[in-house]
């Protein structure tokens, strides 16, 4: 009975590794994807800010390409590599912006803060944020959903109540039309020249407005949708003065930095409602001019490497510090967090465990955050650094012509 047993387990045992190869044997190769792969790695290797999202079938001798994207050099070199190799192909690609939003490419956020999400419903992850005045492109639209991307290329979904979508003309009018910043932390827009008078919306730090004149103490505005409201001039800016006498320097940035302390850690936050710790150091360099990738995992690719070995008197104010796991032989880096540099061997950060707050690299302050100086990867500066990723407000006009 024994030897039958083992007769059998290994009759069954031969008989399913048979099959699993006969099964190997048939299974084609997906077509092309070592070709759009090679496009994709070359041209859109970050999803979040390009979308290369194409796949092919094959029909006899010809390849149907399907797909979309928002990046036509890439298209256009995927079809260029298939011709040089004499692959027949058929392009139905669609390119984004959709031809189906009839013009309407441009928006601009019309509530205080938006909220855009890593998919069409208002129950997925929360990607990111734009504040009030935010212009974004306009990729395609899916019912209630617009997929946008943001002035710092980030790519997801907003929902149609947080923008107005405009043509290319109209989004130029608004464009050149004079502007006010909101510069307090947070406040109201009224409808009236009366503190006392009905709110007409909230708004936050980094918010901007159509400028339509003034009465008493107040800025009169104008929202992107056509409301009207006015706004306290203590808590605003006229644009082109901001713009014009902002200095982002290591001490203005602290100085930014610290009107968040205690501010609740949001996911997906960059605003003065809530931030996670790369929506922080984003916000903060955007209140002082400069538009800098969204998460931390980009903005450790930008600007120019002042230490790697925890030499923290090397740094300066400004200066970002990442953190995460380090390179082993067998896993990559995985960068995590991200804070700022604040001088007297401390960082300020929007930490997971709740709130913004500062930490030191001091192992005998009180505040020495051991966590996070064990896991120290590297710091940056970005400050005064050539960088297309890093925006200067002063020499580009996202907000104002």
């Amino acid at each position: 009975m024994n030897l039958l047993y083992r007769f059998l387990l290994l009759l069954l045992f031969t008989g399913t590794l048979v099959s699993s190869c006969i099964d190997e044997t048939k299974l084609e190769k997906i077509p092309l994807m070592a070709e759009i792969d090679e496009i994709r790695e070359e041209y859109a290797p970050d999803k979040r800010v390009a979308l290369f999202s194409i796949a092919a079938t094959k029909q006899r001798d010809t390849y149907i390409l399907n797909g979309e994207s928002n990046v036509p050099n890439a298209v256009e070199a995927l079809k260029k590599n298939l011709k040089e190799k004499n692959l027949a192909f058929v392009d139905s690609i669609t390119m984004l912006p959709n031809a189906d939003l009839e013009g309407k490419t441009k928006g601009i956020v019309t509530i205080s803060v938006a909220n855009i999400r890593s998919n069409a419903k208002h129950s997925a992850e929360l990607a990111t944020q734009a504040t009030l005045g935010t212009p974004v492109n306009v990729l395609k639209r899916e019912e209630d959903w617009f997929l946008i991307q943001t002035p710092d290329k980030y790519i997801s979904w907003v929902d149609f109540g947080a923008i107005t979508v405009l043509n290319h003309e109209a989004y130029l009018q608004w464009k050149k039309a004079p502007k006010i910043i909101f510069t307090n932390t947070t406040g109201y827009v009224y409808s009236i020249a009366n503190k006392q008078s009905q709110i007409l919306s909230d708004v936050v730090a980094g918010g901007i407005m159509e400028f339509l004149g003034e009465e008493k103490e107040f800025y009169k505005v104008g929202f992107p949708d056509g409301r009207k409201g006015f706004v306290l001039k203590t808590q605003a800016m006229d644009y082109g003065n901001w713009i014009s006498t902002v200095n982002p320097t290591g001490e203005n940035l602290v100085t930014t930095s610290k009107k968040f302390m205690g501010l609740p850690y949001l996911w997906g936050g960059t605003s003065t409602k809530g931030v996670d710790c790369s929506g922080f150091t984003k916000s903060i360099y955007f209140l002082n001019g400069m538009v800098i990738p969204r998460d931390a995992s980009q903005q450790v690719h930008t600007g120019k490497e002042i230490d790697s070995v925890s030499n923290f008197n090397t740094l300066q104010k400004g200066d970002l510090l990442f953190f995460g796991r380090k390179k082993t032989d067998s896993t990559k880096e995985r960068v995590v967090h991200v804070g700022m540099w604040i001088g007297n061997k401390e960082f300020i950060h929007a930490s997971g465990t709740g709130r913004v707050q500062i930490g030191s690299t001091d192992s005998s302050a009180a505040n020495y955050d051991a966590y996070n100086v064990d896991r120290y990867l590297r710091s940056k500066r970005l400050l005064k650094e050539e960088d297309p990723a890093l925006v200067n407000l002063v020499n580009t006009p996202i907000f104002k012509d």
